[in-house]
């Protein structure tokens, strides 16, 4: 039974967790219909019981998983552990708040599970070379972040200054939201200056958002190649004979010159 619940090396694991994103999608879709007006006021009862007994469903299948775990405290503080349990929390929250049941769509999280269902497990390398170029990148975007802060502090306290609470600039911290919505080119609209000289300095800001949203993209692919381009190398062989670089891992002789690969690495 255990190796159905945790495993997916069978026809009857497979099955298992197919049924179980089935569920979770039908789970999802109830709590997305109920916040719609028309479909509560029409089905709002049955939508109620639907999500209780997917809740308690889940419920079910959290203790029976924590009850089948070789390592339960493993299971319990891992990460599908809580997902599972924040994917049944929101429900009987809902019994003290009303709304909080509409939380309970973070059970689409459990979508993951199907990492296993696919064995796209095996492409987790992939996701391994991403994570070491956002590692690698984290020094120059915090760098980064912090001059846009700092633009950020000054464009919002000379609009303050610039333009006044008559404008709707009525305070620095206000004027700051102003400045992140307009460097990100967002533009709610919600507050516009009215100078000229505060519309020159929304024209400045505007063009800097230009050029500020394509550094961390730039940061971010840079550090990515080369994390890409370390993982090739680490399973290429190389040549000491003619120096080539592309062999194969698993390379006897070399491609380019055929020496023998074992002797020379």
């Amino acid at each position: 039974m255990a190796n159905i619940v945790f495993e997916s090396n069978d026809r009857a694991s497979k099955n298992f967790d197919i049924v179980l994103l089935i569920v979770i999608l039908l789970s999802v879709a109830v709590v997305i219909l109920d916040s719609v007006e028309q479909i509560n006021e029409q089905y709002g009862t049955l939508l109620y019981v639907l999500e209780w007994l997917f809740t308690l469903l889940f419920t079910l299948e959290y203790f029976f998983r924590i009850w089948l775990s070789n390592d339960k405290k493993g299971y319990i503080f891992g990460f599908y552990g809580i997902v599972d349990l924040l994917a049944i929390v929101p429900t009987y929250m809902s019994l003290a708040l009303i709304e909080a049941h509409y939380l309970t769509v973070i059970r689409a999280l459990r979508f993951l599970r199907i990492l296993r269902v696919l064995k796209l497990v095996e492409y987790l390398q992939e996701a391994s070379i991403l994570k070491v170029a956002l590692n690698e990148s984290k020094l120059k975007i915090q760098i980064f972040l912090g001059t846009v802060l700092t633009i950020v502090l000054v464009m919002g306290s000379l609009m303050y200054i610039i333009e006044g609470p008559e404008s709707g600039f009525t305070s620095i911290p206000k004027s700051m939201y102003w400045a992140i919505v307009t460097l990100t080119t967002v533009g709610y609209g919600d507050i516009v200056p009215i100078t000229n000289l505060g519309q020159f300095m929304a024209s400045i800001i505007m063009l800097m958002g230009y050029a500020i949203i394509a550094v961390p993209t730039g940061i971010v692919t840079s550090e990515l190649t080369a994390a890409k381009y370390q993982n090739i190398m680490k399973t290429r062989k190389v040549c000491h004979e003619c120096g080539y670089q592309s062999n194969d891992s698993d390379a006897i002789y070399c491609k380019l010159c055929g020496s023998e690969m074992d002797k020379l690495n």
